[in-house]
């Protein structure tokens, strides 16, 4: 079996080498020049970690990466919501990596690279059309000027390649564009001191108006880490286009994120003294799209932000897209007809995600605080007078078991 990966994100590589441990033959096409360590932090979590580190990736993605202690929702006023461990220190058998993402991109490029050869991953290769018969999947790539580069073969052809995925398109052409929800999402990241524990997560307001801080890597001292930080606000309406392409590599201004800065007060951080000390930062409008009914189509199948883009709350998306990988890859060595295994892998796959994606537009486990400010948006004395523990472990723990890291745990989730 040979199978085409159209895509060199996270995705795509560790689909690449999920199939190459099961000793089933592939290819990536990748339209971009360079894999090139591009966006700011994401958080990884445990039950994706553990098919990493399933591929020998654990020690390295150590070395760049800060194990998450612990994780805490406020309000925008800095009133503590709820507060839980994470990752091992929540008994895990694996970590909950806070990351920068290239650095996690670049782990898994550099892993393909080693064990699938130079030659089988393919650069400046866009995809312009593929045709399917009963014996494979036929597929013709072309580089920016729209000359042909080449022609593949294989038994599969996996569209790895994002939120614009041309694989989507072509599947669902009347699709239309992502939908936007009207919100900005400004990220960062620059040498801060550390706070908390240096390891600590908090999110500080709802949807409308969120303030997310994280360490994810080492700092220039001891007692400093890269901090990844991120501004979430309401600029449009609903459902109306969004104002850009939404890329990781658009520039922000200050102009624009400045003036939302006065509705968060959050301890242990000066947002604005933060945010005026990171030298570049971009902006991306919060879009994904609505799950489709299905991802395979006979030998052409979808995985990661190519299936379900979901709005960057509750830690999900690499996280989805790496099972997506373990998954298909398993379905595939499993000697079924081709068409049988995506059909297989679509079954176990798809559901969940399509609720995640769902869950995600009420906020995720973050959904908890969008309830705490609708009951209380003024703040609070105590918070269980607003939302019980039960209530909000509710909401947390919810969303957990969806996106199938949940765990039982005790004594976590108590306000401070």
């Amino acid at each position: 079996m040979k199978v085409i990966i159209v895509g060199a994100g996270v995705g795509g590589l560790t689909a690449a080498l999920m199939l190459h441990a099961r000793g089933i033959d592939c290819e990536i096409f990748e339209q971009a020049e360079a894999v090139r360590e591009l966006g700011v932090g994401i958080n990884t979590l445990p039950h994706a970690i553990k098919e990493l580190a399933g591929l020998g990736l654990l020690e390295r993605l150590d070395a760049v990466a800060i194990r998450t202690y612990e994780l805490i929702y406020m309000n925008r006023f800095g009133q503590e919501i709820w507060r839980e461990p994470r990752g091992t220190d929540a008994g895990y058998e694996v970590p909950q990596f806070s990351i920068h993402r290239g650095r996690l991109q670049g782990v898994i490029h550099q892993a393909a690279r080693a064990r699938l050869g130079e030659s089988r991953i393919r650069l400046g290769h866009r995809l312009g059309g593929y045709a399917q018969d009963d014996g494979g999947v036929t597929a013709w790539f072309f580089d920016r000027t729209g000359s042909h580069r080449a022609t593949a073969r294989g038994d599969v052809l996996i569209g790895a390649d994002g939120i614009h995925s041309f694989v989507r398109e072509t599947l669902y052409p009347d699709e239309g564009p992502a939908r936007w929800n009207g919100l900005m999402l400004w990220r960062g990241a620059t040498d801060w001191p550390a706070f908390l524990t240096g390891r600590s997560m908090m999110i500080a307001g709802g949807l409308n108006a969120k303030f997310v801080i994280y360490p994810i890597g080492a700092g220039s001292a001891p007692d400093r880490r890269l901090t990844n930080w991120a501004v979430v606000a309401k600029v449009g309406a609903d459902d109306t286009p969004p104002p850009n392409r939404q890329d990781w590599s658009r520039p922000g201004r200050w102009e624009d994120l400045g003036p939302h800065l006065a509705r968060f007060r959050i301890p242990h951080v000066d947002v604005q003294h933060l945010i005026e000390a990171t030298t570049e930062f971009w902006e991306y409008p919060m879009c994904d799209r609505d799950p489709l009914p299905r991802w395979s189509h006979g030998r052409v199948t979808l995985i990661g932000d190519a299936a379900h883009p979901m709005y960057p709350v509750g830690s999900n998306g690499a996280s989805q897209a790496i099972l997506d990988a373990r998954c298909l890859a398993d379905r595939l060595v499993a000697g079924e007809h081709p068409a049988h295994a995506l059909w297989a892998y679509e079954q176990e796959r798809l559901p969940p995600t399509a609720q995640i994606v769902r869950m995600n537009r009420k906020g995720g486990p973050e959904g908890v605080i969008d309830v705490v400010e609708e009951l209380a948006p003024e703040g609070f004395a105590n918070i269980d007078d607003v939302l019980s523990h039960a209530q909000r472990q509710a909401i947390v723990r919810g969303y957990a078991a969806t996106a199938g890291f949940a765990r039982e745990q005790v004594n976590v989730g108590k306000a401070a």
